[in-house]
């Protein structure tokens, strides 16, 4: 028998308006995503391997590391990195909050990559976007990077 999972609020966040937002904002994940999950069925298909998931070693825990080759890759959500090529919307209720936190995403984002630039480390970004549109396409720049 299933027990129905309660959800404890931790204070990060506002209170939603709408009960179903907040069940829906607090089931969503932060590794082994959708995107994440496509990119590394293709890597796999590509006869690419030899990566860690999730390394905890280096800055960032990049979603996919080549150790060896000092090659991290960052696959981020549109909504929560704010991509450059479909601008996801900002929530209307809070909007203030969402700003705020969108921007530390950002700002974030680009000190990881500086900071691992700075240690010899390449990055890559893939955009949920680039890999719903065309996963060879990504699969093909991290070849090419990987050389």
């Amino acid at each position: 028998m299933k027990t129905k999972k309660t959800y404890m609020r931790d204070g990060r966040a506002p209170i939603p308006k709408n009960e179903l937002t907040s069940k829906i904002m607090s089931s969503i994940k932060g590794k082994n995503t959708k995107p994440e999950l496509m990119l590394r069925k293709a890597l796999s298909n590509s006869n690419i391997r030899g990566y860690r998931v999730h390394w905890k070693k280096v800055i960032g825990n990049p979603d996919i590391a080549f150790v060896s080759k000092k090659i991290a890759i960052f696959v981020h959500g549109c909504f929560w990195h704010r991509c450059p090529h479909c601008h996801p919307h900002v929530p209307k209720s809070h909007s203030s909050y969402w700003q705020e936190k969108f921007s530390k995403n950002v700002q974030r984002d680009k000190r990881y990559q500086e900071q691992l630039k700075k240690m010899g480390w390449k990055t890559i970004v893939i955009w949920e976007c680039e890999s719903k549109k065309d996963i060879n396409i990504c699969v093909n720049r991290i070849g090419n990077v990987l050389g």
